[in-house]
């Protein structure tokens, strides 16, 4: 028979995030059961199921963090998920976290997807900043929330069980974008006489003050006037791209980083664009519809 007690779940997966999970809930006074797919150490205090079935069959929760859709299908197929509450932290992508609900559906369980915003020495740690974007069954979420909450902070996105998977690579894209500009900094400045310690918080302060146009294109795509509020247009961007490009020829630094975006803004000035902000990429970017399945 399960296990119904308030604080009471299983994990499936004992990698570095499930692990990091279970000490999280372990130090909050939870009873966890956990299993993994190969024979790997569990965190002290944590019972370990001798198969996925014992360990879904332990309880009412059964938190899932494997590593990719494949191996959560794998794992559970075959099993009774019958009154199981299933919460999905494995990275997928929304069309698969969709499709996985009306799958877990299908054989009786009900179904929460998450996305992680965290690597896992911030999880369970006050103040880290971690939170898990959760999607899916409302009643889920609201009836789970105290356990959802212990290993880090909660944002529920919306009844559709794809969102928490789109927020989540969403802002992963924008964390890339980021890492390929900080990337291309560096290797202009590489083997100059400069610090790259003394030019970090130089860099992290002027990402950190540049942020803040979101909010501005944010709203230019509500209203649709990508004029509004331009103090740098477009066309004057692409101009001071010739200089970037000239920059790194001289530092001998490839610009492959850079080109595909500088691409688009060009596209887009000739396109009649020149005035507006680079909020007419977005439409560009989405002109692509060989690329969406």
């Amino acid at each position: 028979m399960p296990v119904h007690a308030e604080k009471s779940l299983t994990v499936l997966g004992l990698g570095d995030m499930g692990s990091a999970l279970i000490r999280s809930w372990l130090a909050a006074g939870y009873a966890v059961t956990v299993w993994n797919r190969s024979a790997r150490s569990a965190p002290n205090g944590a019972s370990v199921a001798a198969t996925a079935a014992q360990a879904v069959a332990a309880n009412g929760l059964v938190v899932v963090c494997l590593l990719d859709d494949a191996s959560v299908r794998s794992t559970l197929d075959d099993l009774d998920l019958t009154g199981r509450d299933i919460v999905n932290l494995t990275t997928s992508t929304p069309a698969e976290a969709r499709a996985l609900s009306d799958w877990i559906a299908a054989r009786g369980g009900r179904f929460l997807d998450g996305g992680i915003m965290a690597v896992p020495s911030m999880i369970g740690v006050a103040g880290s900043g971690a939170y898990i974007f959760y999607s899916g069954s409302a009643e889920l979420h609201e009836i789970h929330g105290a356990a959802l909450a212990v290993p880090a902070g909660v944002t529920y996105v919306g009844a559709d069980a794809g969102f928490a998977a789109l927020y989540d690579m969403a802002l992963l894209s924008a964390m890339w974008g980021m890492f390929a500009g900080a990337a291309h900094a560096f290797a202009l400045i590489r083997g100059e006489d400069i610090s790259p310690v003394d030019f970090a918080p130089l860099m992290v302060g002027y990402q950190q003050a540049m942020a803040g146009y979101a909010y501005g294109t944010a709203a230019q795509l509500v209203s649709g006037d990508y004029t509004e509020g331009v103090e740098s247009n477009l066309a004057m961007m692409v101009t001071t791209n010739g200089t970037l490009l000239r920059t790194a020829a001289e530092q001998g630094v490839s610009p492959e980083l850079l080109t595909p975006f500088m691409r688009l803004m060009e596209r887009r000035v000739a396109e009649g664009g020149g005035r507006e902000s680079n909020t007419g990429v977005i439409d560009l970017l989405r002109r692509q519809p060989a690329l969406r399945q």
